[in-house]
């Protein structure tokens, strides 16, 4: 009779378990089963959460001011006083309730609930360009992609190869960079510059994008969305120093701007042909556009319309030069950054991380419905 009594309970026990585990699984299915089954991204600092926190390089924003708009001030590592426009459309799209969650967090790394719903990969100071990712010491972007590799992986642990792959199917890949192979290299060292023109250069790194495409189809991306460069001379670093008189004239570099436009056009020029082969082959992969360009330059050029006062400096500081490590604790702040486009002298304040989200979301609700 103790005997059966224990086989009673042990049975009652193991149904319980599995329950729960059905459960979990039921859930897990649930949110495969969305439009967007999660959000990854890929760049540099106008996408990096805090990967760099957690690497050896000088480009970090883990200290104040940095996330002076988060709840109780917290630093997290975004070069920004507060969300970044990934955290917005990962919000938007339903796979996060606020933020998007840098992959190499140690909270983070492990989590298959937070792996599967979407993480970023980004790094900041990288680029395209090797030589541009050496200057900085931070994560390439071929990095980047073999730590979507491993992710990958520890999805397949738990949901299995076929699971995993429905999964990658259903999420949206995001690319952000391009800025610093122009701004922090061609433009500012000279060692590009004696081996490439500009529209050379503009060749090698579209060169350098789609063989990272290539190696996101080939991990089973379908829906992958990427973005040009912004209007590089009108970052205030940029305009600082190259400007004749850069405290009296503080214009945009157009000179630098016009190259941005016109890589802007090739890399379009080059998507368009990458998708002609991928309909030749029958894929139904998709990859899309995303302007960051002209959202900037609106931004600018009708700056009242937006609530900015100023346009051609940051917050932090003198607001000419600082960024990372030259914008501390220490450093002036002006009294309200939703007033200005710029946090730094290289990265938008929130609010124009906002913009940005707002002139992105009819193109990611394209991606989400098709």
């Amino acid at each position: 009779m103790k005997n059966s009594n224990k086989h009673l309970l042990l049975f009652s026990f193991m149904q319980i378990i599995f329950i729960l585990c059905l459960l979990y699984f039921t859930t897990k299915v649930e949110a495969l089963n969305k439009k967007v089954s999660g959000f990854y991204v890929f760049g540099d600092s106008t996408v990096d959460p805090g990967n760099n926190n957690y690497i050896n390089t000088p480009f970090k924003g883990n200290f104040p001011p940095y996330g002076i708009d988060f709840p109780n001030n917290v630093p997290t590592g975004r070069f920004c006083n507060g969300k970044l426009s990934t955290d917005f459309i990962a919000s938007y799209v339903g796979v996060k309730k606020e933020l998007l969650p840098a992959y190499l967090d140690p909270r983070i790394i492990t989590n298959v609930e937070e792996l599967m719903t979407g993480v970023s990969f980004a790094s900041a100071g990288s680029g395209y360009d090797p030589l541009t990712v050496s200057i900085a010491n931070v994560i390439p972007i071929p990095k980047q992609l073999e730590y979507f590799r491993e992710c990958k992986l520890r999805l397949e642990s738990v949901f299995g190869k076929q699971g995993t792959e429905n999964h990658i199917k259903k999420a949206v890949f995001f690319i952000s960079a391009g800025v610093n192979d122009f701004g922090l290299n061609y433009f500012t060292l000279p060692i590009r510059r004696k081996s490439f023109t500009p529209i050379g250069y503009q060749q090698f790194v579209i060169q350098h994008v789609k063989e990272f495409l290539q190696g996101l189809l080939a991990e089973g991306a379908q829906r992958i969305a990427i973005t040009g460069v912004p209007p590089i001379g009108c970052l205030p670093v940029m305009i600082t120093l190259n400007s004749p008189n850069p405290y009296l004239q503080r214009d945009c570099i157009q000179q630098f701007s016009s190259t941005a436009r016109d890589y802007n056009r090739l890399l379009q020029n080059e998507l368009q042909a990458m998708q002609l082969q991928l309909k030749s082959s029958n894929s139904s992969a998709k990859i899309y556009y995303i302007d960051i360009y002209e959202p900037l330059d609106n931004m600018i050029q009708s700056h009242q319309k937006f609530g900015f006062e100023d346009i051609d400096s940051g917050c932090c500081g003198s607001g000419i030069i600082e960024a990372t490590y030259l914008c501390n604790k220490f450093s002036n702040l002006c009294p309200d950054p939703s007033k200005y486009m710029f946090w730094d002298s290289i990265h938008p304040t929130e609010k124009a991380y906002h913009n940005l989200f707002l002139a992105f979301q009819p193109t990611i609700d394209f991606i989400v419905n098709n």
